[in-house]
């Protein structure tokens, strides 16, 4: 890609950034590693968490559901695909390999990497009960004597949540130290399955969004299952999360006008293709859902130039038509104030 066009993006990047205004996320920096001594549990019990919950379907014991070596390796085996086949930029496949062997295996190194799962299971429930996080509770109920690793621990746990779940881990008041899990659809696909309890199934959705983005902003459902198959989830196999998957992204996600299912024109046999819904375009963006994608590879929007652009003009299509709908909107206002007036002058 030429040097040029390279500095025009970033520079459009940045333009773009400054629009949306600053946001406070979770802290990325670590803290150096100390010596301290094993616990004498290494699955401790919440204090305000219950341990089981059949009525929520929440784990019996302290663990993310599937775990959070499956939480890794699902956002590493999805851009382990051709889910970025197009890509100018793509990671070597092997390379991808390797990170998600990595990731695997890291998972298995020691009680850091259980304090993630075991945070991400109580963050989960928090936002299940609607309950405020803050650091404190995090500290003495979950990390303890890991205190030196929290930014660390919360940075890993806010990764599983964002990949797999669809979450983000948000700092909302630096000087109190809460938190807050919000979701990446400004209006949660979850709304309804939250009542019950349900984890968010947002970070699926976004996958699924993504390969049709990526695909020409329409893919096959082959293409579909290509991805989710690495995922883990098959046609006619429950999964522990998502149910009946293919349920979920032909039946119930096409109800709520997240997803259209329809038939390829002309194919026979039939084949059937899965394009973005109105709902789509309506809680989330292409911008949006391409900073996902690149999240799964480890990457920056920019490193998939084509894409990025093509998202970088549903932004400028997107602003365009929010000034015009105010400008629509205060000449209703105008005009309406006018005859309200008119309707009370009286004739000289």
């Amino acid at each position: 890609m030429p040097r040029g066009q390279k500095s025009k993006l970033r520079a459009r990047e940045k333009r773009r950034q400054a629009r949306e205004g600053p946001e406070r996320l979770v802290p990325a920096q670590t803290t150096a590693p100390e010596e301290e001594e094993s616990p004498s549990s290494p699955s401790p019990h919440f204090k305000d968490a219950p341990r089981s919950s059949p009525a929520t379907g929440t784990p019996r014991s302290p663990k993310v559901p599937g775990g959070v070596c499956s939480t890794s390796t699902t956002a590493a085996a999805a851009s382990n695909t051709k889910f970025n086949e197009d890509a100018s930029n793509q990671v070597e496949e092997k390379q991808n390999t390797s990170k998600a062997r990595d990731t695997t295996e890291q998972c298995r190194r020691g009680p850091i990497e259980e304090k993630v799962a075991l945070l991400v299971y109580y963050l989960l429930y928090k936002y299940q009960v609607k309950e405020p996080i803050t650091k404190a509770d995090m500290l003495r109920n979950v990390i303890q004597i890991y205190k030196n690793h929290f930014h660390e621990i919360l940075r890993k746990a806010s990764e599983h949540l964002e990949l797999v779940f669809g979450l983000d881990v948000k700092e909302m008041d630096p000087n109190r130290n809460t938190y807050v899990l919000i979701n990446k659809l400004e209006r949660s696909c979850d709304a309804r399955v939250n009542d019950n309890g349900a984890v968010p199934k947002t970070g699926l959705l976004m996958t699924v969004l993504g390969v049709i983005f990526t695909k020409g902003n329409r893919a096959t459902e082959e293409e579909v299952w290509e991805v989710l198959n690495t995922m883990g989830l098959y046609d006619g196999i429950k999964n522990f999360i998502y149910g009946d998957p293919k349920k979920l992204i032909t039946k119930d996600w096409v109800k709520e006008k997240y997803l259209e299912y329809r038939q390829v024109p002309n194919s026979d046999p039939p084949h059937y293709e899965f394009l973005w819904g109105p709902r789509a375009y309506a809680e989330t963006s292409k911008m949006k859902v391409l900073e996902f994608v690149a999240k799964t590879h480890d990457t920056v929007p920019t490193a998939f130039p084509g894409w990025y652009e093509e998202a970088l003009r549903d932004e400028e299509e997107r602003a365009r038509a929010r000034v015009l709908a105010k400008a629509g909107t205060a000449a209703m206002a105008s005009a309406r104030a006018k005859a309200i007036a008119s309707s009370f002058s009286y004739p000289k």
